[in-house]
């Protein structure tokens, strides 16, 4: 079993790597994350590497997604799920377009994670609006 900040780690590391190309601008906005949300309070940044190995040792497995997604969901109480999938918004579109992997990538996540439609468009919709350009 992973800790939750943990699973928050995993699903901002398959995001970036969705498209098969973790972005300088993916990896940038990990590290942001994880300095500035409170629920990475105490987390040590220097694990963020350890982490993103153990999750790309996941998913190099048989069924690494669906077992990767599965720690994630055991890891996380409902209270952090929404939490899960804005950080997913927020790497999904760290590189100013969603690709169609990422986009299939945060169906499965809505999906596991027991996500009503509605509050998961609204947080679409907010992470849209936060990268918003002139």
């Amino acid at each position: 079993m992973i800790e939750s900040q943990t699973a928050l780690l995993y699903i901002m590391v398959m995001m970036s790597a969705a498209d098969s190309e973790m972005s300088d601008r993916e990896i940038a906005r990990i590290g942001e994350i994880v300095r500035q949300l409170p629920v990475f309070r105490g987390f040590d940044a220097d694990q963020m590497a350890d982490v993103a190995q153990e999750c790309a040792a996941v998913l190099a497995q048989d069924d690494g997604l669906e077992t990767a997604l599965a720690q994630i969901r055991d890891a996380l109480p409902d209270h952090l799920r929404e939490t899960a999938y804005l950080v997913a918004c927020d790497i999904a579109i760290a590189d100013a377009k969603a690709e169609q992997e990422e986009l299939r990538l945060l169906e499965m996540l809505r999906h596991t994670l027991d996500l009503d439609r509605l509050n998961a468009a609204a947080i679409e919709r907010a992470t849209r609006a936060r990268y918003a350009t002139a």
